[in-house]
């Protein structure tokens, strides 16, 4: 569209008008622009750092108290430290049922096998749990040879305690509560899961 101006009219103030109204246009653009362009940094800031925030929370330990062989006794000492796990785990050789019971009383939940000095046959000589995408077993005799199918293998029957890696799988004994063997103290101790990694802390008990 183009605009005539007659001779002796006021065509250059109208031209100079125009002119403005053509830069308002040019920098609402503009402003419009560089607004969207700031939300859209200041949102993509805002998602960062509740992702950063979400991510670097560092994850809670999953802890499980072992323990062996109590056989027919378990100290007040070892209930006060089982009162705080998430998870009791009990590898054999309880003998009286009522050590189980003693152990359901104090509140988390009780996870165990059968030894060979057991007589409930009801209970189970292997399981296998997974936690934190580990997978676990718990039985009271160790194999001869490790497992192809776990991570790690908890188990009691030696009266000894054990940290020891054999190929791919970690064995894990926490001792004997009341017959130690081979100049063992008697022990107990505290496994924790965090982020799919094990830390075993052997804890003696006198």
């Amino acid at each position: 569209m183009s605009v005539i101006f007659a001779a002796g009219s006021a065509a250059p103030i109208a031209l100079y008008a125009i002119k403005l109204v053509t830069a308002a246009h040019h920098v609402a653009d503009i402003l419009t622009i560089g607004g969207g362009y700031l939300n859209f940094k200041r949102h993509r800031i805002e998602r960062l750092k509740r992702s950063m925030t979400k991510t670097d929370k560092p994850k809670e330990a999953l802890r499980i108290f072992v323990l062996a062989d109590t056989h027919n006794r378990l100290p007040e000492k070892v209930k006060e430290m089982a009162k705080n796990a998430d998870d009791i785990w009990h590898l054999g050789d309880v003998c009286a049922e009522a050590i189980l019971d003693e152990l359901r009383a104090l509140g988390p939940r009780v996870t165990l096998v059968r030894g060979n000095c057991d007589s409930n046959f009801e209970w189970p000589l292997v399981v296998d749990l997974v936690r934190d995408g580990l997978k676990f077993r718990l039985q009271h005799v160790p194999p001869a040879q490790p497992p192809d199918d776990v991570d790690v293998l908890l188990h009691g029957h030696t009266h000894v305690p054990r940290n020891e890696r054999r190929g791919n799988v970690l064995f894990l004994n926490p001792g004997c509560v009341t017959r130690p063997n081979r100049g063992s103290p008697p022990s107990v101790a505290w496994l924790e899961i965090t982020n799919g990694k094990t830390d075993w802390t052997l804890v003696p008990l006198r």
